[in-house]
């Protein structure tokens, strides 16, 4: 399995100097689903919050601008299924993925990346990148 699923922090590995709880337990790497000409169009997130699911692998994390306000949001949910090839030796696999990333663009508006994973026999990878007026939910 993919490290960035398994790790403390799904979005980024960078450690945050100083930690205001628990749910604040790393930089995301917020830039990474960005598409490059949208960069200058969007709201820097300056802190983070992060929030994981402790019983199946699911993440939520909040960036905020300057006066606090959510500039950046991101969530993701895994699959994992126990398969096995013989009967006898079994292992946990990922199955199914789904992240959306979502930039508060300078407009007020949001552009939202929405990226689904069917990891199956006969599974599709779909990613849709749009622009919308809400932050995606």
């Amino acid at each position: 399995m993919n490290d960035v699923f398994t790790s403390e922090c799904a979005y980024g590995k960078h450690p945050r100097r100083h930690r205001r709880d628990k749910s604040d337990n790393c930089a995301p790497s917020w830039q990474n689903a960005l598409p490059r000409e949208w960069r200058d169009r969007v709201v820097v997130p300056l802190s983070f919050r992060v929030f994981r699911e402790f019983e199946i692998p699911a993440r939520r994390v909040f960036g905020y601008d300057q006066d606090g306000a959510i500039c950046y949001s991101a969530h993701d949910y895994r699959l994992i299924d126990v398969r096995s090839d013989d009967d006898e030796d079994f292992y946990e696999t990922l199955v199914y993925a789904e992240s959306v990333f979502a930039w508060r663009l300078t407009d007020g508006c949001w552009l939202v990346n929405r990226r689904i994973e069917s990891l199956g026999a006969e599974g599709e990878s779909e990613n849709d990148l749009r622009v919308e007026e809400r932050m995606p939910r």
